[in-house]
């Protein structure tokens, strides 16, 4: 009878620590994998540098189509582009003429 007695007491003595060890195992498993935790912010820091990437590559493509535009305008028409530009879009490419579009 003792012993039981014993047993429950030193239980009861031990309660505290293991619940507050296992909330402190809790917080540290989810601040790690869970939703807003260090590795989904990697990820997300990942993907937003593709994002970038991407963002960049569209900016370089626009600066491309902005210039090509820019020489078709009436106040400083390019020749070369105008001859092009005309012969890609009626098809009128003779078969000894190479067009390199970029």
């Amino acid at each position: 009878m003792d012993a039981i007695h014993q047993i429950k007491g030193r239980a009861r003595k031990m309660l505290v620590p293991i619940m507050g060890a296992l909330f402190f195992t809790y917080f540290v498993v989810h601040s790690f994998y869970g939703d807003r935790g260090i590795i989904a912010w990697l990820h997300l820091q990942k993907q937003v540098s593709l994002a970038e990437q991407t963002l960049s590559a569209l900016h370089d493509s626009l600066d491309d189509y902005d210039r090509r535009i820019n020489l078709l305008r009436a106040n400083q028409l390019d020749g070369d582009m105008l001859d092009e530009r005309s012969r890609v879009m009626a098809g009128l490419v003779k078969a000894n003429e190479f067009i390199i579009v970029q």
